[in-house]
C-alpha cells in the first residue's frame, strides 16, 4: 500500500508548512489527486486516520479533490476528458498522447491555527 508513504509525505509537508507559518494546529488538509495518479483515495483516508494521532493534525479533516484526466487533441485543437490512458477524442476519434491533467498528487491547501 504505497498510499501510506504518500500520506506520510503529505502529512510531513503539511506539518512543516504549519510550523513555518507559526501554526500549532492543523484543522484541515486538502489534497488534489488525479484520476491517473494510481492513488486510491480510500486508502489515503485510511492512512490519514492512522498517521495523524499524536500530531498537530490529530483532529484535522482530510479533503480530497478529485482531478479528472484531461487530454489534448491536436487535430481538433481542443481539450477533452477520458477515464483512462486510452484517450480517444470524442469528436475525431484520434488517440491523444498529450495529458493535460490527471496525474496530480499535491497538497493544495491547509487550514491552521
Amino acid at each position: 500500500m504505497h498510499e501510506l508513504s504518500i500520506m506520510q509525505s503529505a502529512l510531513s509537508i503539511a506539518l512543516e508548512q504549519a510550523r513555518q507559518a507559526g501554526g500549532t494546529r492543523v484543522h484541515s488538509i486538502r489534497l488534489r489527486i488525479g484520476a491517473l495518479s494510481g492513488v486510491v483515495p480510500d486508502a489515503l483516508e485510511f492512512a490519514f486516520e492512522a498517521l495523524t494521532p499524536g500530531t498537530a493534525a490529530a483532529d484535522a479533516k482530510l479533503a480530497i479533490e478529485h482531478v479528472p484526466a484531461r487530454f489534448w487533441c491536436a487535430k481538433c485543437a481542443r481539450e477533452f476528458q477520458a477515464d483512462d490512458m486510452f484517450a480517444e477524442c470524442p469528436e475525431c476519434h484520434t488517440l491523444s498522447g498529450e495529458i493535460r491533467a490527471g496525474r496530480e498528487m499535491e497538497v493544495a491547501s491547509l487550514e491552521i491555527d
